[in-house]
């Protein structure tokens, strides 16, 4: 299983951005949770959101709440994060993550996959 994150990049406060996660390698008969995570220098990585197999349960850590949504594609295999109202603190490298199972968490240790990361970083 592979996963590809893009969409990263150089914003102001204020602004918006949308991340993109493609995964490939797997059926789309396999049941999967999909999730982003966040890792600011000198930071451990967190938790930002998730969504489960089917797309009906979000969850999203108390600092983005309203400004940012969730959301998968499952006939593409795909998940976005479209992120509002960027803050300067919303910097970090975003890594989309992979459960194989029908719901999602907040632990990454619960994700078996990961893509390689994507930087987005908001200028005061």
């Amino acid at each position: 299983v592979q996963l590809q994150a893009s969409g990263g990049g150089l914003v102001q406060a204020g602004d918006s951005l949308e991340l993109s996660c493609a995964a490939s390698g797997r059926s789309t008969a396999v049941r999967f949770a999909m999730a982003w995570f966040r890792q600011a220098p000198g930071k451990e990585r967190e938790f930002v959101a998730a969504v489960n197999w089917n797309g009906d349960s979000t969850g999203y850590t108390d600092s983005v709440k309203g400004r940012f949504t969730i959301s998968r594609d499952s006939a593409k295999n795909t998940v976005s994060l479209t992120m509002n109202s960027l803050k300067p603190e919303d910097t970090a490298i975003y890594y989309c993550a992979s459960h194989l199972g029908s719901y999602y968490y907040v632990n990454p240790h619960e994700y078996e996959y990961w893509g390689q990361g994507t930087l987005v970083t908001v200028s005061s």
